[in-house]
């Protein structure tokens, strides 16, 4: 009896050595990602904040596509998984939110990013853990000026904003003269310096370039200035709370140049139409997408984002929807989840989208960089309509404005 329970002992033990090392060899052949029932993506969005209306409607689109990739069989029949961060607008809350979906979530990419000061302290941290970062926002151009190998980016640099409008501007304003205003952030600094070449370019006299602090609530001081110079364009670079209010602050001034035009931003959010009410009509802005745009999708993913959420979407909507497609493509063809591999199958994307066709290539001092036309559109009764270039428009543009009977 004693013999029979010393030998089901030393099977028993036998056993627990064979398990041990079969379960070691598996963990050690298993990579993290490949362990878990998702494969997850650190999204880092202005969640909270002056720019949370943006991150709103980006977190809604990025979670929109998610569904229906899921729903499609996810990734080669895994499930994807967005973890989103708020950077609060802060390009150090930016870059803790980074190292912690890299380090401590175990990532295997990283997307979003919107202010472009936020966005360039996630595309260093990215770089540095080399792990790839899809930027769907932030425009600066120096964000794929860096060499970062790391860093993609799918929507236009804000250099290229005004490229829709030249011909606007040559054909049907023909200005003589122009004001620059912008917030003093990356994204307002490098929009005012591009529109000022264009300027120069196109022989328009800036008669003044001022930038401003965001967050402000009076602008009258900046708004007399204007007043003084008299342009015959005012342009303006600022997020959603700083265009109502210049605009609101302009009608109470009574400044009258032949067109108001935002540079995107906060110019096409429904929200800036909420809050400048009439100021806001007959305002251009610059913009990256609009839906009745050519672009397979992009009617159907507006009208869904409208019936799900029962508000208006735009191009930083489309941005990010695009963005979570791209991603989803990417890491379907990787060879694998390891970040090379998922970096590799980024640089060769080549697929349309609702925001346009997405392909990385090199030019000037960028690489990793999307390219595609801008356009303009125009506020007009309460509505944002596509106006040029004319054959995509979606409704007529109004010029000359009359700007007594605009705001009466």
């Amino acid at each position: 009896m004693q013999s029979n329970n010393h030998e089901w002992r030393n099977d028993m033990r036998r056993l627990a050595v064979v398990l041990t090392v079969f379960f070691l060899a598996l963990a050690l052949t298993w990579t993290p990602a490949q362990a878990e029932e998702t494969i997850k993506v650190g999204i880092i969005l202005p969640l909270t904040g002056g720019q949370a209306a943006f991150g709103e409607i980006e977190k809604n689109s990025f979670e929109m596509a998610l569904e229906e990739i899921n729903a499609a069989g996810g990734i080669n029949g895994k499930k994807l998984e967005f973890l989103f961060e708020d950077d609060t607008g802060k390009p150090e809350v930016a870059r803790s939110a980074a190292e912690k979906l890299i380090n401590k979530d175990k990532v295997v990419m990283l997307g979003g990013g919107y202010g472009s000061s936020e966005t360039f302290a996630i595309s260093g941290v990215a770089q540095q853990n080399s792990l790839p970062f899809l930027v769907n926002t932030g425009s600066a151009d120096k964000i794929t000026e860096q060499n970062w190998d790391y860093v993609f980016r799918l929507n236009q640099a804000v250099s290229e904003y005004p490229t829709g409008l030249e011909s606007f501007l040559t054909e049907v304003v023909k200005p003589q003269t122009a004001a620059i205003l912008f917030e003093d952030s990356a994204f307002g600094s490098g929009g005012a310096k591009s529109f000022q070449e264009t300027c120069d370019r196109m022989g328009i006299k800036v008669v003044l370039s001022e930038g401003y602090s965001k967050g402000g609530m009076d602008f009258k001081p900046l708004l007399v200035k204007v007043k003084q110079a008299n342009p015959d364009l005012v342009y303006m670079i600022s997020y959603v709370m700083d265009a109502a209010l210049l605009m609101t602050q302009s009608m109470e001034l009574r400044i009258m140049p032949k067109a108001f035009i935002g540079g995107g931003a906060g110019f096409t959010l429904p929200e800036f139409a909420k809050n400048a009410g009439k100021a806001a009509e007959m305002v251009f802005s610059a913009t990256l997408w609009y839906q009745t745009l050519p672009y397979p999708g992009a009617m159907e993913y507006y009208e869904k984002f409208v019936k799900k959420f029962n508000k208006e979407t735009e191009y930083h909507g489309a941005e990010a929807y695009a963005a979570a497609y791209v991603m989803a493509d990417t890491l379907k063809r990787a060879k694998s989840l390891q970040a090379k591999d998922v970096r590799e199958a980024l640089a060769a994307t080549d697929i349309k989208t609702v925001f346009g066709p997405v392909k990385f290539i090199s030019y000037d001092k960028k690489i990793n960089q999307n390219k595609l036309p801008t356009y303009l559109v125009q506020w007009s009764g309460g509505k944002l309509e596509l106006v040029w270039p004319k054959e995509v428009a979606s409704k007529p543009y109004v010029f000359p404005i009359d700007w007594e009977k605009v705001w009466k």
